[in-house]
């Protein structure tokens, strides 16, 4: 029997993800979030000349995963969501990303 969190895991594991186009996003501040039972994720992402100033991990309920708390800096750095995820701790950092991608699909008005 396999439980809905390792339904949710294998779920994200096989979520690909992609990257934003920053040319698109207007200067400001979105949020965004990503819950998978039982890692959630809520981010603010601040936008400024088409890059990425800076994330918040405003809230990250993570079980094992706290080493992904390092995501949100590496995506300022590389200005991209396609960044490695956090070994041992692979299913917070796509979760992490997600909640990332969600508030730039939001600055985009996706």
């Amino acid at each position: 029997v396999i439980t809905i969190a390792e339904r949710n895991q294998i779920a994200v594991q096989n979520i690909t993800i992609e990257d934003c186009d920053l040319s698109q996003a207007p200067d400001g501040t979105y949020q965004g979030q990503y819950n998978a039972f039982p890692v959630i994720a809520e981010v603010e992402v601040t936008v400024k000349d088409h890059a990425i100033t800076e994330i918040d991990l405003i809230k990250h309920i993570n079980g094992q995963g706290g080493g992904a708390e390092s995501i949100p800096q590496e995506v300022v750095e590389a200005q991209s969501l396609l960044v490695d995820t956090v070994s041992g701790a692979t299913y917070s950092s796509k979760v992490i990303l997600l909640a990332i991608r969600n508030a730039l699909e939001n600055a985009a008005g996706e």
